[in-house]
């Protein structure tokens, strides 16, 4: 597959291809009003989006969609940024993640067995893997999928006596099965470590995962494919930033522009407009709005109405401001 080049070559968005994260993904550009539309049929490995013009979808397994965003063949991607950090050695120099999704959450962890009570954190387990060592002649053995990760974790904390037993399988059977000491894995509510009796290291987390619209910097950006680009992350920050703020709505006989100086000081909100008798519109942080809301009643506001946006467009495109930085 290849990004193409010129003026009008279109912007590839490859998004997973079936599953859960397949569902996520459509989800999270619908509520950008952005439709995935898929071809013929379950099967066409190629769609659309619905809203934008100049962009071909591609149904891709998320790590294809890593590869592809490494080699350049795709413009952006949905895929997991564990799968970004373990494929690609020099991630931050050959993508950039644009923005976390807020599904697929997981984390990438070192989990020993629950019997090794002595063992609370990588230094400990830098006292094991050397008495290992001593004892047993061998190297502490870590099975894992995550072998780069792995590897750059361990050595940032001074483990060197150990070796990699890359997991073809289950990786949390892996100790009981007598093929490993212990093992590097990504967990969600970590039951199954909990099931095969093991524990996560107090500072075992390797990585805090999570879904990432990311970008290739090494594809062929057309000015097309910008333009495109453009489209699609200024609706997706309109939707985020309407989904995490709300609009409040009161009078007051106050001055506004010294309310709306006040508020913006003390909640970090927005006067967005005024109107007759004294009606003041902010925007604020929907975590906010209660203390927002008690400061105006001190102020001498009556009624107060919340109301929930469903877009906040914004001159400034700041995902896009992002990539664009990251291109030129």
């Amino acid at each position: 597959m290849s990004a193409g080049n010129g003026a009008g070559a279109a912007l590839v968005l490859a998004v997973p291809s079936k599953g859960r994260l397949q569902d996520n993904a459509n989800a999270f550009f619908a509520r950008a009003g952005l439709d995935v539309v898929r071809g013929r049929g379950v099967r066409d490995y190629r769609g659309m989006l619905k809203g934008v013009e100049n962009v071909e979808i591609a149904f891709l397994s998320a790590a294809e969609i890593t590869t592809q965003l490494a080699a350049g063949s795709i413009h952006m991607g949905i895929t997991g940024e564990d799968l970004v950090r373990e494929t690609i050695a020099d991630a931050d120099e050959r993508v950039e993640l644009l923005a976390p999704l807020g599904f697929g959450s997981a984390n990438v962890v070192v989990a020993v067995p629950r019997a090794w009570i002595d063992v609370r954190n990588m230094a400990d387990l830098e006292d094991v893997a050397s008495a290992f060592r001593v004892k047993r002649g061998q190297r502490m053995r870590v099975a894992t999928k995550y072998v780069n990760l792995t590897r750059r974790f361990f050595a940032a904390n001074d483990i060197g006596d150990y070796r990699v037993v890359e997991s073809l399988g289950a990786t949390e059977g892996a100790p009981a099965a007598g093929q490993a000491e212990l093992i590097v894995d990504i967990t969600t509510t970590g039951a199954t470590l909990e099931a095969n009796a093991l524990k996560v290291l107090d500072d075992g987390v390797i990585l805090r995962s999570e879904a990432n619209l990311v970008a290739s910097l090494s594809a062929e950006w057309s000015q097309a494919a910008r333009e495109s680009a453009r489209l699609i992350l200024s609706r997706i920050a309109a939707e985020e930033e309407a989904r995490t703020t709300r609009e409040v709505r009161t009078r007051l006989e106050a001055d506004e522009d010294t309310i709306g100086e006040e508020a913006s000081r003390l909640f970090d909100a927005r006067l967005r407009g005024r109107g007759r008798a004294g009606l003041i519109v902010l925007t604020c942080a929907k975590e906010r709005v209660p203390e927002l809301a008690d400061w105006l009643i001190g102020r001498g506001a009556e009624n107060i109405s919340v109301g929930q946006l469903d877009y906040v467009f914004s001159a400034r495109n700041t995902l896009y401001d992002k990539l664009a930085r990251r291109l030129a």
